[in-house]
């Protein structure tokens, strides 16, 4: 199994303190006390043998959680400041995005790293933020219900990630879509370029017709890895999203936790992705998002657990609908869609029941992740992603948490493909 340490970059406070220095997200000091605990355990990742560092995209978030403006910038520093580990925003929200912008700036990462990155893409679901960065699409945040709202953002999604492959594998190209032209205008082409004879000599081939109009247009530069870098998409909870990436060799970061749906859609996948040419083992090709906390007895886990991700959940993900991928069977019946869970089972029992949550001592936590990376003893999860609560906790128990993590989880579970280059010990 590979594993990913995944960070929602958070200003470093209590409760109390965002609401004394609110908006806390301005605070230089904070922020920068932000910062110097990412690149601490980027350090720490990469020297007991993480293979990624993730992040969100996010902005606007005045409250200081998760505050991860501009992921690709932040992975330019930690690159610099680590040896092997490889970075990978999850994801950057392509309806806010230039596609043609991303793909440029995400190759030039690529190169930076020399390859050490994944490429990772999301739809958004924030709409304080989405509906101000995505106007250019008329997109908004969309929750994932089917909506009109929820299928013309997948629509806008799927187009600009087209484009961005298109950039990435093609010396020169164009495109007529539904959403975005190149060039622009498509039909007429740009006229004016009074250096065409320039390009028709130096350029990509294609770019300029016999008549001095630009036709396609060349992306600089192309990725470091090839074809490009290999892609990720996060927080997939529909059978839809699953359907979609094993098309098209995506690797699905699955929040949904509940063994017997986990395992369904870990079928899903496996099964489209025969379909499209791709021979997979259950649970090759997926990730699975969990909460871990360690303690020296249960209770001591299960309170860390309560005043960390189960806090974030209740107060500030629930409201997004993020508790929708804790459903059980029962559910099904008691609250069919499109009813949502009501908050009254926005419970921390739910959490650890659906196996979300591992809270526990360290055998206990181990032989959680046991059941998980066999898919219960019918495959191999090749990922697992640790949603881990940097800014929720102190710093000492940051280090202890991680440092259980990596002298206990990682070594048990590594996949013979990694042992060569990883860390013998913390």
């Amino acid at each position: 199994m590979k594993f990913m340490l995944f960070v929602l970059p958070t200003v470093p406070g209590t409760l109390a303190d965002r609401e004394r220095l609110r908006p806390i997200g301005r605070n230089n000091e904070r922020y920068q006390q932000m910062l110097d605990e990412l690149r601490k355990l980027a350090v720490f990742a990469d020297d007991v043998g993480f293979d990624v560092f993730a992040t969100t995209e996010h902005h606007f978030h005045s409250e200081g959680y998760e505050t991860s403006v501009a992921p690709l910038l932040l992975y330019a520093d930690l690159a610099a400041r680590t040896k092997r580990i490889k970075f990978s925003p999850l994801g950057l929200v392509l309806p806010s995005w230039d596609p043609m912008r991303a793909a440029e700036e995400l190759a030039v990462l690529d190169h930076l790293t020399k390859g050490r990155m994944y490429a990772g893409f999301a739809r958004g679901y924030q709409d304080r933020w989405v509906n101000v960065l995505g106007q250019q699409y008329h997109v908004t945040g969309a929750p994932m219900d089917g909506s009109s709202i929820d299928n013309h953002n997948r629509k806008v999604y799927e187009e600009t990630l087209k484009v961005i492959k298109k950039a990435w594998t093609e010396e020169a190209f164009d495109y007529d879509g539904e959403y975005y032209k190149v060039p622009y205008p498509y039909k007429e082409g740009i006229t004016r370029w009074p250096v065409h004879e320039w390009t028709r000599k130096y350029g990509a081939p294609g770019e300029i017709d016999d008549k001095g109009v630009i036709r396609k247009i060349c992306v600089v530069p192309r990725p470091y890895q090839q074809p490009h870098p290999p892609l990720f998409q996060p927080f997939s909870v529909s059978e839809n999203t699953i359907r979609y990436t094993a098309q098209s060799s995506i690797v699905p970061w699955i929040l949904v936790a509940n063994p017997p749906d986990f395992q369904r859609l870990c079928q899903v996948y496996q099964e489209v992705a025969g379909q499209a040419g791709r021979t997979l083992g259950l649970g090759e090709s997926v990730g699975a998002f969990r909460a871990v906390h360690f303690g020296r007895t249960e209770a001591e886990a299960v309170q860390l657990l309560r005043d960390t991700n189960y806090a974030g959940f209740n107060a500030y993900f629930g409201g997004f609908g993020f508790w929708e991928a804790f459903r059980t069977q029962e559910d099904l019946t008691k609250y069919p869609a499109p009813a949502l869970l009501p908050q009254s089972e926005w419970t921390l029992e739910r959490m650890r029941k659906v196996k979300y949550a591992l809270a526990g001592t360290v055998d206990q936590v181990k032989a959680e992740i046991e059941a998980l990376h066999t898919i219960g003893g019918k495959g191999e999860l090749e990922w697992f992603g640790w949603f881990f609560d940097q800014g929720f906790m102190s710093w000492d128990e940051e280090m202890r948490q991680i440092e259980m993590f990596a002298k206990h989880i990682i070594p048990a579970f590594r996949s013979t493909e990694t042992k060569a280059r990883a860390p013998e010990k913390v």
